[in-house]
């Protein structure tokens, strides 16, 4: 007996199965590769750790003349990433910015900060003499007054704290 002929279709046949073995392993593998993704980035592995930021102890002091005052905070991240506080904005304050106390000569002065970092798993307290928020222009405050204040934070986006009115104190 002779053999039998291929029929014509079959070098197509052939063509598509290798084409179709071939294929199927970057398939598989793209596919495996994006379920295992899923998964990790589900679990929240994925990515840089969060800060945690909370603010606290907010109080501004009654200002002592009509030109500036300051406002202070507890600034507290439990979180195992630093944060960074941009701004500080108020509807009731004219024009705050961030501010450190420098020393040169012996001559202490405000000078104007542009952010403030907050390191993992540390807490940052504004005194007088580090940093703080510097109100220029303050409305008149008596002792007692509550100021709702904004704070920035590049990662936490924005935290609203009450702040309480207190006397100047150094």
């Amino acid at each position: 007996m002779s053999p039998v002929p291929d029929s014509p279709a079959s070098p197509w046949r052939h063509r598509f199965t290798g084409t179709l073995r071939a294929a199927l392993v970057p398939l598989v593998a793209c596919t495996a590769a994006l379920l295992l993704l899923t998964a990790y980035t589900t679990t929240g592995a994925a990515g840089d750790p969060p800060a945690r930021i909370s603010v606290g102890n907010g109080r501004i002091f009654a200002p002592l003349n009509a030109a500036t005052t300051a406002a202070f905070f507890d600034i507290k991240n439990t979180g195992a990433a630093a944060d960074t506080l941009e701004s500080v904005s108020s509807p009731s304050l004219r024009i705050t910015m961030l501010g450190r106390n420098v020393s040169k000569n012996g001559t202490g002065r405000m000078e104007p900060v542009k952010s403030l970092v907050i390191p993992a798993r540390s807490e940052v307290r504004m005194t007088p003499f580090t940093v703080d928020v510097m109100v220029l222009d303050p409305p008149r405050l008596s002792v007692g007054n509550t100021i709702r204040v904004d704070l920035w934070f590049r990662t936490s986006g924005q935290m609203t704290v009450e702040t309480e009115t207190v006397p100047a104190r150094w």
